[in-house]
């Protein structure tokens, strides 16, 4: 079989399963199994597949065709054009993230030295992409789930990034540490609509995912305590999930001293960053 032949019959074999994105879930696969870049498999249809490697793609296939997130199975997402390794301890870190780590550039370059601290932080992504590119920033990072801990661990030393992290539920894990920005992308999908959500959403931590009955358990939390850990003229940036905005941003009105606050869209339009400053 070749390269071309097994990537037309997996992406068959994943679109009759339900996989949503099987031509790219296909390809991925291929150019990790084969250790080719995106071009380089585009020159080598044609190229033979041995035995072995081909055994190797099929276990694989199987795996995403069962509802196996690609990710998993790789060990690895992108993300901000960093490279992230993932496991069922820590949910994929997503494209939508990212309109969450570019305010956070624009706000920290913005700042002499700030102290950041990213909540719910899972595999690292906001916190040690925000540190990849803004690397005066000293940031925390925290987790209830120590699991998530030691991925996010994993992260910083394959990033080569110098964090702070630290183990417990929210605010607790920091003390009564102060920061100038707090940043985080806490669990917001509502109790009721996990059951509901793609095959390859239920494969990810349930701890990451679930919000509460409304999905606002955390963002209550969240603008309740973050008062008494910003430091003067400090910002709270959170990701909100579609629908969710102009709620937390009341929260966040209602609890912070706020001077300045806002929502901001991600590439598709959806309301997916609310932010507020305090005196």
């Amino acid at each position: 079989m070749t390269v071309g032949e097994w990537l037309n019959h997996a992406r068959q074999t994943l679109q009759d399963s339900g996989c949503p994105d099987p031509q790219i879930d296909s390809r991925w696969m291929a150019e990790d199994v084969l250790r080719l870049t995106h071009a380089e498999l585009h020159f080598q249809l044609d190229r033979a597949i041995d035995r072995d490697t081909l055994d190797t793609l099929n276990r694989l296939l199987a795996r995403r065709a069962s509802g196996e997130p690609v990710q998993y199975i790789l060990g690895s997402a992108s993300f901000m054009g960093l490279r992230f390794e993932v496991d069922g301890r820590v949910l994929i870190p997503r494209q939508d993230t990212e309109t969450l780590v570019e305010a956070l550039v624009v706000a920290v370059r913005a700042l002499e030295a700030p102290k950041v601290l990213d909540l719910c932080t899972g595999s690292g992504a906001i916190g040690l992409s925000l540190k990849t590119l803004a690397p005066k920033a000293e940031v925390t990072l925290t987790d209830i789930s120590r699991d998530a801990l030691e991925v996010a661990h994993r992260n910083a030393r394959l990033l080569n990034v110098e964090a702070e992290f630290r183990h417990g539920d929210l605010f607790r894990a920091v003390g009564k540490e102060r920061f100038d920005i707090i940043a985080s992308n806490p669990p917001y999908i509502p109790t009721e609509e996990l059951s509901h959500l793609q095959r390859e959403v239920q494969a990810e931590p349930v701890l990451a995912l679930d919000g509460g009955a409304d999905g606002l358990d955390f963002y209550r939390r969240i603008a309740q305590e973050a008062p008494r850990h910003l430091l003067p003229d400090g910002a709270v940036y959170l990701e909100v999930g579609a629908g969710e905005a102009e709620a937390v941003l009341a929260l966040l009105r209602k609890h912070l001293r706020c001077v300045d606050s806002g929502v901001i869209d991600d590439l598709n339009g959806i309301a997916r960053v609310v932010w507020a400053r305090s005196v």
